[in-house]
């Protein structure tokens, strides 16, 4: 029997190709058919990767040609797979937000490390060198920025920006600031499953007028779960740095912390480890260190870890009698707080200068001088 290419063709037209409503012909999954005598020779592409589609494919075409044309016919199938590229996945997804330079997220490991308490003192000694300072609350579960800026009864307005109206962030000591707190009753839990309060972190990061901002700093939850994958999918984060106390237990969570920002998914970059609690000095006695919860533990960690030591925050009172009243303790001029935090934040500009220098040059940077201070700017 002589077999014919317009035959085999008609035969195909019976044949769905795997994940589409089309036949194998009109949507061009056959890409060549070839007759030798009873020989037949068919080229298929088809876009499933999968074993069994690639057997199904081939077992349905053997069938329809021995039946609708040629029982004895002898067929020989080449199927190729023609799958979509799938999307690198240490490439990190979001929009940039318009005039926000730079994003730095403060981590912590565990809870109590005191990771607001020095996230809101780097903000607002970023603002007194002179920089343009955003503060996102985003600890959904326990917010405290409010508070400790004592900002706790107020509201964010609402402005008309290009004829949409958007959040306005409160001001407090030349720092913007949006926290779920502004939202929500002193007393009331925030009971909300994932998707939730990432719907409500991605409204008060992208449906708020934050103007030219220098810094956003972002505060964290502690440890590492769903609210930080909504973060970094939501936005491209500059770097991040890791709040913990010298003792051993807090140091176990902080090395977590730094890997999830190094996972090859995530891949933003750690700015450094700030050691908080670093020891107690008594007021009467100045001159004495008494490492409490052991000595230099998290400057240990950032060499072993081969990321940037920030610095260290003594344990004194007047940081948490600050915190509760509302004025941050880097605000009280000529103390030894303040230089803590001082050369805490310097050390922070330091290290996003340098890792911004170092960026391909797709997304160069371009480094201008503000208040006596290096200003960081995305091209």
């Amino acid at each position: 029997m002589k077999l014919e290419k317009k035959e085999i063709l008609r035969a195909l037209e019976h044949i769905t190709v795997p994940g589409e409503g089309q036949n194998m012909v009109e949507s061009g999954a056959v890409k060549n058919v070839q007759i030798f005598g009873d020989e037949v020779e068919i080229d298929i592409t088809i876009k499933n990767p999968s074993l069994q589609a690639r057997k199904k494919t081939e077992v349905e075409i053997l069938k329809v040609i021995h039946k609708e044309v040629y029982e004895k016919a002898k067929i020989k199938v080449n199927i190729k797979v023609d799958a979509p590229t799938a999307p690198k996945t240490n490439e990190i997804k979001g929009k940039p937000i318009p005039g926000i330079k730079n994003i730095i997220a403060v981590a912590s490991g565990k809870g109590g490390v005191g990771k607001s308490t020095v996230t809101a003192n780097l903000a607002v000694t970023l603002a007194k060198m002179g920089f343009k300072v955003g503060l996102l609350d985003a600890d959904i579960y326990g917010p405290s920025m409010p508070i400790m800026f004592d900002v706790a009864h107020e509201k964010p307005l609402a402005v008309n920006v290009d004829g949409k109206s958007k959040m306005k962030p409160v001001e407090s000591y030349g720092v913007q600031l949006l926290s779920i707190g502004f939202f929500t009753q002193p007393n009331q839990a925030v009971i909300w499953r994932g998707p939730m309060a990432s719907k409500a972190l991605n409204q008060m990061i992208f449906d708020a007028h934050w103007g030219e901002i220098d810094f956003m700093l972002l505060d964290l939850p502690p440890g590492t779960g769903d609210i930080h994958l909504s973060i970094m999918q939501s936005m491209p984060v500059t770097g991040a740095v890791v709040v913990s106390t010298p003792q051993e237990v807090a140091l176990a969570d902080a090395r977590k912390g730094v890997a999830m920002f190094q996972q090859e998914s995530i891949n933003v970059p750690v700015l450094g480890i700030v050691e908080n609690m670093a020891y107690f000095t008594p007021e009467e006695l100045p001159q004495h260190k008494y490492y409490i919860f052991g000595k230099e533990g998290a400057k240990h960690l950032s060499e072993d870890l081969k990321v940037p030591f920030l610095g260290e925050i003594p344990l004194v009172q007047s940081i948490r009698e600050a915190g509760d009243v509302g004025r941050p303790a880097a605000l009280q001029t000529g103390t030894a707080i303040e230089m803590a935090f001082e050369e805490m934040t310097k050390k922070v500009v330091q290290e996003t200068v340098g890792r911004n220098k170092n960026l391909p040059p797709t997304e160069a940077i371009k480094i201008t001088t503000m208040a006596g201070c290096s200003a960081v700017n995305k091209k």
